[in-house]
């Protein structure tokens, strides 16, 4: 079953914009993709997972599906940002420090992204929303920055990395011993416990066996998925890539796992760190993801002081890479968030 096509999905009017700006953020030249049909909507700035994995980036413009949402009413709602971070996508460039590849970096580059908008849009506030690692910078930035900020949306919302890695360890080996896989058995044993911060090598095994055990998609009987090779498609069919930026993406999402990375990493325990939040916040997870696991997200949320008001919304089809269902779904939760806002 073919649920979407290798053509662009819609097209901005002439009356709206589709642009990609190049802005100098944290020192290097790095990439954003401006989608509206009305620039006076509200800016909803989209920040993509990974790290190193620019979906939604900028290679999604047009793109209906893009892992995390769809986009095609969305534009009419907001004026959508999407962005290549640091290291990633059209954003690549191979002579960038290594030093400069680590968490507080991120941070401050998104807080810049955020200020740009801001003033691009002569807007006191923007709509912030995360998917996956971008969750981490996203969740960050809204409790330290209230001010900045209409809201926040985490999509797979990490919470605590360690934790996190424990229970996808005990998942991926629990797979191995049932396919009777002794190679997989053996490299996962040979990892150790969580946190791996003595190699990147550790959680790069890690993910490689989870790879293999496809726990970014979830399929049944019923439940079918166009799976990874759409969110490869997504790069190459893209007008603003060439088969360069597709290449760099690859190459930069290889490079992104430092040692310094993988030791920020381990200290992410949002439990500990982010007791309340100022903002309103919604958190949206795949009811079948074992990548990113809802249970801890679940318990984060309920403990998570949030005066402005807290939502939780599961999606029944998806594990981490949303089934284009709940796609369609996220749009609309995301849509509704701005109606409800705007009218209080």
């Amino acid at each position: 079953m073919k649920l979407f096509s290798t053509k662009k999905d819609f097209m901005i009017s002439e009356q709206g914009i589709s642009q990609i700006e190049k802005v100098m953020i944290g020192g290097i030249q790095q990439y954003l993709l401006i989608q509206s049909e009305n620039v006076s909507n509200p800016v909803l700035l989209i920040l993509h997972g990974g790290p190193g994995l620019p979906i939604p980036g900028v290679s999604s413009r047009s793109s209906d599906f893009v892992l995390a949402t769809t986009t095609k009413e969305l534009v009419k709602h907001y004026t959508l940002i999407f962005w290549d971070q640091r290291g990633s996508g059209k954003t690549f460039d191979k002579q960038i420090s290594m030093e400069s590849l680590n968490i507080d970096q991120f941070i401050s580059d998104t807080h810049e992204v955020v200020q740009f908008l801001k003033n691009k849009f002569n807007e006191q506030k923007i709509y912030l929303a995360g998917y996956s690692w971008g969750t981490i910078l996203g969740l960050r930035l809204v409790h330290e920055n209230p001010s900045d900020f209409h809201a926040y949306i985490g999509i797979s919302q990490i919470v605590n990395w360690t934790q996190n890695d424990v229970l996808c360890l005990e998942w991926t080996l629990n797979k191995a011993r049932s396919n009777k896989n002794d190679k997989a058995i053996r490299e996962l044993e040979q990892c150790g416990h969580p946190p791996y911060t003595e190699s990147p090598d550790q959680w790069v095994t890690l993910r490689k066996w989870m790879a293999k055990y496809k726990t970014m998609i979830y399929t049944d009987g019923h439940v079918k998925h166009p799976g990874m090779k759409l969110a490869i498609s997504l790069l190459l069919r893209s007008p603003d890539y060439s088969i360069q930026d597709t290449i760099n993406t690859m190459a930069g999402f290889q490079k992104i796992y430092t040692q310094r990375m993988i030791e920020d990493f381990a200290e992410i325990n949002f439990n500990e760190t982010i007791k309340k939040v100022e903002v309103p916040v919604y958190f949206l997870h795949g009811r079948k993801d074992v990548h990113v696991y809802g249970e801890l997200v679940d318990e984060f949320y309920e403990a998570l002081e949030a005066p402005a008001g807290k939502h939780f919304f599961w999606l029944e089809k998806s594990s981490h890479i949303y089934h284009p269902d709940d796609a369609r779904e996220i749009e609309s939760i995301l849509i509704d968030i701005k109606e409800l806002l705007d009218n209080k």
